[in-house]
């Protein structure tokens, strides 16, 4: 790399609360190129940016930036020394003009006063770059979200930016606004601008990005020429698995030998909604275990949050036991009969400072209460018999459920979806920041609920919890159902493939 070397972090710790979040993380930057940086949700990504411009303090670790070392506390001191950052909500002011905007924190005067002329001329001479025309004395506010990404640009370069990051940028664009985008960097590359580009969505990186550094768990696992990495083997850094050495049995799951395909519960056509679901088909079937895979940003937990009426569609069809489903409410799809186990259980789940009889019951109130008076005798027989029957492990229904493990915390809410008698229960990260044996609890937990009659949607980013666990796979990416895999059909192998290169199957799901 030699001269051509723009920025090196190297040995780059980072810690919160004496947990790491960076350990020994690496990033080579080229003068003039374009740089993937990859990743799912925890490895390390943002942490490793923010550190670089200023956001956060590392540790330990060198940075070097124009072969000089790079010390800043602010992104503000980051931007005056060459560094700016493009986020994924865009971080403008929309009622104010364009040309306030790409000038805001360098104003040109002459004579005391703003000087609105050159200010003027220079915003249209920065967009003219990009080939964006447009009256710079307008509101932000009134263009779109392609035209203000292009303005958060130009602002950028303003600042005389020798490296542009760029988190997310295509997650609000259409298909012709990515382009227009991509013609913009490949203008900054030729300029010899570098950029770091941070995206979930493989095709764009291998369509506009000349290297990129892989990273997992707060680590650089790898860094490589994109033409020297196949789909297959980003992905399967990224997840940490080794193709070459899936084998064996990672999980409490026990696939059931006879075929699962009973009746169909829940049929779901041509889903669209937001920017997150594209077109999304599956069908659920009574006493299975379905399951979502895909890589961050797939539109897994988008999609689910569908199908419990918590977001609107903009297309596509439901049918919930034969019949029309369109959910405009959660409480729709409870009244339905579907339950949902979000994936932050801290934050959309347990309510920390209340017991765990009031957690576990809270769905089940209305259900259980006369005239706004609970009856404390029916929910305490619930919540006893479920404490039992799930081996919650507590002092009593009047704990505090903060004060319990992650591992119960989970169970009380599983107990709060099945005190309502479910037909279809969707699990979101299921065993997501528990213990290894808590994990093992919940997943023979979810077989012997879904040997029992329950319809189970489980969606989860650990491979082998997918593979081991689901009698029907639906992988999605971008925002499509790409394929459909059953019994033998679902391996490792076989998900990693249609996740990384878009296989789709022979047969549309849902048909």
């Amino acid at each position: 790399m030699g001269a051509d070397l723009l920025l090196a972090m190297q040995g780059v710790d980072k810690r919160f609360a004496g947990i790491p979040a960076l350990s020994q993380a690496t990033l080579e930057v080229n003068a003039g190129e374009v740089h993937a940086l990859v990743g799912q949700n925890g490895a390390g990504k943002s942490t490793l940016i923010k550190v670089l411009t200023g956001y956060h303090q590392r540790d330990a670790g060198e940075v070097t930036f124009l072969g000089k070392p790079f010390e800043v506390s602010s992104p503000q001191q980051a931007q005056a020394g060459g560094i700016s950052t493009i986020y994924q909500e865009i971080n403008l002011v929309p009622l104010r003009s364009v040309t306030e905007n790409i000038c805001l924190g360098r104003a040109k005067r002459r004579f005391g006063l703003l000087d609105w002329r050159a200010m003027h001329e220079e915003a249209e001479h920065l967009l003219n770059r990009f080939r964006v025309r447009l009256d710079v004395r307008r509101p932000l506010g009134d263009f779109s979200t392609a035209t203000q990404q292009m303005v958060a640009i130009a602002r950028a370069i303003g600042f005389s930016a020798r490296l542009v990051i760029m988190d997310e940028p295509t997650s609000s664009l259409d298909e012709q606004e990515v382009q227009v985008l991509f013609d913009v960097i490949r203008q900054l590359k030729a300029d010899g601008v570098s950029v770091i580009f941070v995206s979930h969505k493989l095709d764009e990186l291998y369509d506009v990005c000349d290297r990129v550094t892989i990273m997992r768990d707060g680590r650089t696992v790898r860094s490589a020429d994109m033409s020297d990495i196949s789909k297959l083997e980003l992905v399967s850094q990224m997840l940490g698995r080794d193709v070459s050495k899936m084998e064996g049995h990672a999980t409490a799951f026990s696939r059931p030998p006879a075929d699962r395909s009973g009746e169909v519960v829940l049929t779901a056509r041509s889903l669209a909604a937001g920017q997150a679901v594209r077109d999304v088909s599956f069908e659920l079937h009574r006493g299975e275990i379905a399951s979502f895979a895909g890589l961050l940003g797939a539109g897994r937990t988008e999609t689910a949050r569908v199908v419990f009426g918590a977001d609107p569609t903009r297309a596509g069809s439901m049918y919930l036991d034969g019949r029309a489903y369109a959910p405009t409410h959660p409480r729709d799809a409870i009244e339905a009969g579907l339950g949902f186990v979000s994936e932050d259980r801290k934050l959309e789940g347990i309510v920390p400072d209340m017991s765990v009889a009031d957690n576990l019951t809270l769905a089940l109130l209305p259900r259980i209460s006369a005239g706004g008076v609970v009856d404390e005798g029916k929910q305490r027989e619930i919540v006893d018999r479920f404490i039992k029957d799930l081996g919650i492990k507590c002092s009593g229904p009047g704990q505090k459920i903060r004060e319990l493990s992650g591992g119960n915390q989970q169970k009380v809410l599983l107990a709060r979806w099945l005190a309502m008698s479910p037909d279809v229960l969707i699990l979101d990260e299921p065993t997501r920041g528990i213990d290894v044996g808590a994990k093992g609890e919940i997943q023979r937990l979810i077989r012997s609920l879904s040997d029992g009659g329950l319809t189970v949607l489980m969606i989860s980013s650990e491979l082998e919890e997918v593979a081991e666990g689901a009698d029907r796979v639906f992988v999605l990416r971008e925002g499509r159902t790409v394929a459909e895999l059953a019994g033998d059909e679902i391996t490792e192998e076989t998900i990693l493939a249609a996740m990384a290169q878009g296989h789709v199957s022979h047969q549309e799901p849902g048909q």
